[in-house]
């Protein structure tokens, strides 16, 4: 004995079918700062995660470009071969008395400043640390 009927309640659903056009404009709806992909999937009537999914694959997918605007766009564009050009640099400069680590530390109407000098900079930080403690 089966207790399945044969013809159920209403018309079984069907998957619906979106146009690449339709996709493409939620896609992009998406990639505005500050809208949430939430958002457009409920302004849009479909599923969060389906609206993920075309995203995650428009990001996956390479640029779609019209053939005959890429060839255009080469014939007009002069080749340049691009060389790779070495740039000497000036040796950096020794640490100078000059450069100093400076804190200035007030509690209330006390104020320190302390002056420490920048090629101990590890142990000034051992120091703060102690002293934060």
């Amino acid at each position: 004995m089966t207790t399945i009927p044969d013809n159920q309640a209403g018309p079984r659903r069907r998957r619906r079918l979106h146009s690449d056009e339709f996709k493409a404009n939620a896609v992009a709806a998406c990639l505005q700062p500050g809208i949430s992909m939430a958002a457009v999937a409920m302004a849009h009537g479909i599923n969060a995660n389906l609206l993920r999914r075309w995203v995650r694959e428009a990001e996956m997918k390479p640029p779609a470009r019209d053939l005959s605007q890429a060839a255009a766009q080469q014939a007009q564009a002069p080749q340049r071969e691009t060389l790779f050009v070495p740039v000497s640099l000036p040796a950096p400069a020794a640490p100078t008395a000059l450069a100093d680590i400076r804190i200035e530390l007030q509690r209330g109407a006390t104020a320190v400043t302390v002056t420490w000098p920048a090629t101990a900079a590890s142990e000034c930080a051992a120091w703060m640390r102690e002293l934060l403690r």
